[in-house]
This record gives C-alpha cells, structure tokens and sequence, in this order.
C-alpha cells in the first residue's frame, strides 16, 4: 500500500483525486460482479474501499470498521482452534 501511496503522491491534487476514483471504483464494481459470479470478490471490494480511502473519509471509516470486523473473526477462529488442541 506503501508504494501507491509514494507513486500518486508525485501527481498533481486533481490528477491523483481523478485516478484515486477511477481505479477504486473499478475494483469495487468487480468485487460486487465477483459476489455472484466465480471470482475473489470480497477481496477486490477490501483493495477498492482501500484505494478509496485514501481520498475518501466514509470509504477510511468503513475500512476501519472492516479491519476491526475481521480482527474479530481472526481472533475467534485463533480460540477456537486452540480450544481443539
């Protein structure tokens, strides 16, 4: 994510807000056509609300909100395969 940042960071505010858009849209468009049709849907729509957010609060706040959910079911899945051991 690091790199991304570096290479839009050298493009003028507009340009970067432009690219920014277009490239998360079409991410997030994917993921949502890979909800229903074979494909890494969920993982497309978490890679476009990630470039979203770099321009974006609610796209920053619904990120957050989905790391924390996903922090969450790591965590129970951790406890409940020490609890088989």
């Amino acid at each position: 994510m690091e790199w991304i940042k570096k290479v839009l960071s050298k493009l003028p505010s507009p340009v970067r807000w432009v690219v920014t858009m277009i490239i998360g849209a079409i991410l997030l468009i994917l993921g949502l056509i890979m909800m229903v049709t074979p494909g890494p849907g969920l993982l497309f729509i978490f890679f476009g609300l990630t470039i979203l957010a770099l321009e974006l609060e609610w796209a920053r706040e619904v990120n957050k909100q989905g790391m924390q959910g996903l922090e969450r079911i790591v965590a129970k899945l951790k406890s409940f395969f020490k609890r088989k051991k």
